[in-house]
């Protein structure tokens, strides 16, 4: 009963947004995901500016959100509408049941994910009223998320359609993931986060798409950023030759508010932003990256997924923490109607 109430109500916004090829995409999503790394409890406090060294500042009333990195990209994915499955560990502790709960809430196949002794991963996160945050990460359990066990998980890697990878997990098991896939056909796509300014050449080899922000793009290629953050007028081909240099044929390139670019092959592709008025942005650029995913694995162009992650990721920022400001295909298509 309640599958056939929401299928009519997609349904109906889907007519809705015939006049916005963009959004009516989140109906055609469909294929597998695979997401290894990590999980985290976000410890999140909301306050009226975010403090300077040494200083102290009141917050609000603490908040224990799900996240981490690759929860939040499998997260994302699965809220859309993608089959995503979860590769990682989480602890010994109550954090662990809370995570795996909010994950299987989600959407998301978290069937093959480890328990091992200790902690599970945690963030202390800051977010001020204008919805910008710091963030300090303590890696507890993903840090025992080791290449022998993503060996074991190898059958079930290659029948998915695609890889997300970050760099919360120990290189080694991000390499050992990155290669299993690729040598199996399966695109993998790699966010350069928690951010490295040279990745080892061989995981770079395995990888077909490169996902980062425009600092750490600017860092990776040693090239001065423009003035006033302005990148309207930034020299995108050089920056595309250079990528390609590097071992990516494929990027992305996120602006935060300013949208992203796609630099494939030869092409450099503009993707406006979606504009909202922010909340908190933790985990936007999860979710920007959870929907790209979903977009290949659905068979869609490198183009196509990121201008329907602009509306996903512009979604979750008018909301608080992570995976709790993701929403599903009908609450991101009601949000945007008329766009």
């Amino acid at each position: 009963m309640t599958t056939a109430t929401t299928d009519a109500a997609m349904s109906d916004e889907t007519n809705t947004t015939t006049n916005n090829p963009v959004l009516a995409a989140l109906s055609r999503i469909h294929g597998t995901v695979s997401v290894v790394g990590s999980m985290n409890a976000d410890y999140t406090v909301t306050t009226e500016r975010l403090p300077r060294p040494g200083e102290t500042v009141t917050g609000d009333p603490l908040r224990i959100l799900p996240g981490g990195k690759s929860g939040n990209q499998a997260a994302a994915a699965a809220r859309i509408g993608a089959d995503t499955w979860l590769f990682g560990a989480v602890g010994e502790d109550a954090n662990a049941d809370f995570l795996l709960g909010k994950l299987g809430d989600a959407g998301v196949d978290t069937a093959n994910v480890l328990r091992v002794e200790g902690p599970s991963g945690t963030t202390v996160i800051t977010v001020d009223a204008h919805g910008e945050n710091t963030i300090v990460y303590s890696p507890g359990s993903n840090a025992q998320v080791s290449a022998k066990y993503i060996e074991s998980m190898r059958e079930k890697l290659v029948s998915s359609g695609v890889l997300g990878l970050c760099l919360e997990s120990p290189i080694e098991t991000v390499t050992a993931s990155a290669r299993i896939c690729h040598e199996a056909g399966v695109k993998v796509l790699i966010n350069n986060s928690p951010f490295m300014p040279t990745l080892p050449q061989e995981l770079i080899e395995f990888c077909d798409i490169l996902l980062v922000n425009e600092h750490e793009m600017a860092q990776m290629l040693d090239v001065v950023e423009p003035e006033n953050d302005d990148w309207s007028a930034f020299d995108w081909d050089q920056a595309l030759d250079q990528l390609r240099e590097l071992g990516f044929e494929q990027t992305i390139v996120t602006l935060g508010g300013d949208g992203s670019v796609v630099l494939d092959a030869t092409d450099v592709t503009p993707i406006a932003p979606v504009k909202v008025t922010p909340v908190d942005t933790t985990g936007c650029g999860d979710a920007f990256m959870g929907t790209v995913l979903a977009g290949l694995a659905s068979g869609f162009a490198l183009r196509d997924a990121a201008q329907l992650a602009s509306y996903v990721s512009a979604y979750a920022a008018t909301g608080l923490g992570a995976q709790a400001s993701y929403g599903n295909v009908v609450q991101i298509m009601k949000r945007f109607i008329g766009r």
